[in-house]
């Protein structure tokens, strides 16, 4: 049995809502990641199989190595098509707002949704969330969204209606956003989760093939090539690997090809800190990602130097300005975190 994690209250007021409702939009984070892509069409195809006329909308493009998902042929992209996701956000009766937790994180996005007259429910595991719906499913130490969909299909009395492609989707955001179950992930109630997954058909190994094993060759030649680059700091237990926009170009680097990066570091013996700084092709920024093992708190180093946040040991922020401004900024807080980063 799982606990029951979801405010009840919440929990009932949704269901008057789903009850209700006829048009139903799901949106989710800028550079959608596999939680944010999982936990949307495991909800999409929940609301589905309630007879409701559901669009997954995300603010731009998502790895390919995602597009197995079903359901992923029929997810909009606002920056390609902002007039008829306009449409779709003003029409609908609820907005599922998922793996998020203020309205910047799914950029030009945000002002629709914000301005929508629809009913709003957030489905997160951020830290400080911030008030723009009326029903706020909120929990920092649940490791994915994906995890808090399928809790909540279960907690409005929905387990049996889970079909295979809904169960695949869910788990396969449980499993990336722990790193294959090798950060935040140390709750029980987790693998009692996966259980219930696998009793749906799910085939896990084949799910972890679709994620890890679709690869190009300019991605393994990319890993090699930062790997090659990489910065390690022996008197801070940490490791840095950084990517500029000549070195994507000349890698053909697509969109999800660093997925993972940031890990790679932590497999050294000693390391327990990694950041991975990637300039944006797209935009005047630093994309940073941060991962740690332990109790190193890697999520304030995130809010503190990067303007982002997250979880202990996965987090991220963001530098607009250079890569030579965002290496300052990481050596400064190695300096400021030392005696955390050497604590036993």
């Amino acid at each position: 049995m799982l606990s029951k994690v979801i405010d009840q209250a919440n929990v009932d007021h949704f269901a008057k809502w789903l009850d209700k409702a006829e048009n139903m939009v799901i949106v989710t984070h800028v550079s959608p990641d596999g939680d944010a892509i999982g936990s949307s069409l495991g909800l999409l195809h929940f609301l589905e199989s309630q007879d409701k006329n559901v669009r997954v909308i995300v603010p731009n493009a998502f790895p390919d190595f995602l597009r197995w998902m079903d359901g992923a042929q029929r997810i909009l992209r606002y920056d390609k098509h902002p007039d008829e996701a306009d449409k779709l956000i003003a029409g609908a009766d609820v907005i599922c707002c998922v793996d998020f937790n203020c309205l910047k994180r799914i950029d030009n996005m945000g002002k629709a949704v914000g301005e929508s007259p629809a009913r709003k429910i957030l489905i997160d595991h951020h830290l400080n969330p911030e008030d723009f719906c009326k029903i706020t499913i909120s929990h920092p130490h649940i490791a994915s969204a994906s995890e808090l969909v399928f809790r909540l299909i279960c907690r409005l009395g929905y387990f049996d209606e889970i079909t295979t492609e809904c169960a695949e989707c869910i788990y396969a955001g449980m499993m990336t956003d722990t790193g294959g179950f090798t950060y935040n992930s140390n709750d029980p109630e987790i693998y009692y989760i996966i259980s219930q997954l696998l009793s749906k058909g799910i085939d896990k190994d084949q799910i972890y093939r679709n994620v890890f094993h679709t690869y190009s060759e300019g991605r393994l030649r990319l890993m090699g090539h930062v790997l090659t680059n990489m910065h390690v700091y022996p008197d801070f237990r940490a490791a840095l690997i950084t990517l500029t926009k000549k070195e994507q170009s000349r890698f053909n680097f697509m969109r999800g090809d660093a997925e993972g990066f940031v890990n790679l570091p932590l497999q050294m013996k000693g390391i327990v800190f990694s950041v991975f700084l990637r300039e944006d092709t797209e935009k005047d920024m630093i994309k940073v990602s941060l991962r740690s093992t332990g109790n190193f708190p890697c999520n304030q180093v995130a809010s503190e130097f990067f303007g982002g946040g997250g979880h202990l040991n996965a987090s991220g922020g963001e530098v607009y300005g250079t890569m030579d401004e965002a290496l300052e900024r990481f050596k400064a807080a190695l300096v400021k975190f030392q005696p955390l980063l050497l604590k036993k």
